[in-house]
């Protein structure tokens, strides 16, 4: 004898809130993506100085220099915790992994291996620190997950690329910013998902 569940069925509202997400979560996963060859192009193409033989470099405090890619990466920790957020650690994980392969098609030869091993090391980073935080409040956990891979990122790839890390202090602050800048909009969607839920 066969036992026949009833169909499920989910309150409209309930539906068009998950569709939303979803819809939030392959955005981020895209411009996660478009991040890393953005990164690239803007380490080789635009800054107001561009060292002969390395990277173009932007101001990103008083006196300090960064190479300019540092805004992408920047971005990408925080788009790479919200792809988390939206549709699972598996997807996550699939955009380290993918992101990883753009790095290393994207990069100048010269640069392949530092830019890979960077981007793979902090994206893991960030969300082994994202994934137990994420409970404990959305902001906090991107903010401090980003910070480490943040750090992660510029102590790899500035030791792999140049064999120095001359330019640390602007790396970290660099993509400090863009963490910064993000955190409001963070915020809001938090509050959004809050009223929602």
């Amino acid at each position: 004898m066969t036992v026949r569940h009833p169909k499920q069925y989910c309150r409209m509202d309930v539906c068009t809130r998950d569709r939303s997400r979803r819809i939030e979560g392959y955005v981020c996963l895209v411009g996660f993506g478009l991040c890393v060859p953005l990164a690239n192009w803007l380490i080789q193409s635009i800054g107001t100085v561009c060292v002969p033989q390395g990277p173009c470099l932007v101001p990103v405090a008083p006196g300090v220099m960064a190479p300019s890619g540092v805004l992408a990466i920047g971005l990408a920790l925080v788009l790479r915790d919200l792809v988390q957020r939206r549709l699972g650690v598996a997807w996550a994980l699939g955009a380290i992994g993918a992101g990883a392969a753009l790095s290393a098609a994207f990069a100048p030869a010269a640069l392949v291996v530092a830019s890979t091993a960077a981007f793979l090391l902090s994206e893991i980073a960030d969300l082994a620190v994202f994934t137990p935080l994420q409970r404990r409040g959305l902001v906090r956990a991107v903010a401090v997950s980003s910070f480490v891979g943040l750090v992660v990122d510029s102590l790899v790839f500035l030791w792999l690329a140049f064999g120095s890390l001359a330019y640390l202090p602007g790396q970290v602050i660099g993509k400090a910013w863009m963490v910064v800048l993000a955190l409001p909009v963070i915020w809001l969607l938090r509050q959004r998902d809050a009223r929602a839920s």
